[in-house]
C-alpha cells in the first residue's frame, strides 16, 4: 500500500505549468513538516505535485507560510544531470490538498474571508 499524509508549511509559493497538449495544470511545492522535539527537532522538506483543477486552486489560494493536509502517495524517479550523473527524486503526488490556511495571494490576510452566515472568532474567546 502507497498512502502519505502530513501537516506542514509552503516554503514558497507554489508554482503552476500547464502540458503543451491538454494544458492540464501541474503544481508544485514543497511543504515544511517539524519532526521530533527540543535538541531532537529537525525539519524534513516534503517535494509535493498536484495536478487537474485541484492544482489551480493550489496557485490562487496557497502562498509561502501557509498550511496545509496532503494526502497522497509516494512517487520515485530519476533523471541524467548536464554533467552526467544520475539524480533520484523523490516526490508526494497528492490526491487532496487540504487548506488549513487559505485566502487569495493578492495580500489578504490567511483566513480572512468568513463565509455567509459565520461569524468571526476570536481563539482567545472560545471557553475551551
Amino acid at each position: 500500500m502507497n498512502n502519505w499524509t502530513g501537516i506542514g508549511r509552503l516554503t514558497k509559493d507554489p508554482e503552476v505549468r500547464y502540458t503543451s497538449e491538454s494544458q492540464m495544470a501541474i503544481c508544485r511545492f514543497t511543504m515544511a513538516i517539524d519532526d521530533g522535539y527540543g535538541e531532537k527537532k529537525r525539519t524534513n522538506f516534503i517535494p509535493v505535485i498536484v495536478f487537474g483543477k485541484q492544482a489551480e486552486s493550489c496557485e490562487k489560494y496557497l502562498a509561502k507560510g501557509r498550511m496545509v493536509a496532503v494526502e497522497g502517495k509516494i512517487q520515485t524517479g530519476s533523471y541524467e544531470k548536464q554533467d552526467g550523473t544520475k539524480a533520484y527524486t523523490t516526490d508526494v503526488v497528492a490526491n487532496r490538498v487540504q487548506f488549513i490556511d487559505y485566502g487569495k495571494k493578492d495580500g489578504e490576510n490567511a483566513n480572512q474571508d468568513v463565509p455567509k452566515g459565520f461569524e468571526a472568532v476570536d481563539e482567545i474567546d472560545l471557553p475551551f
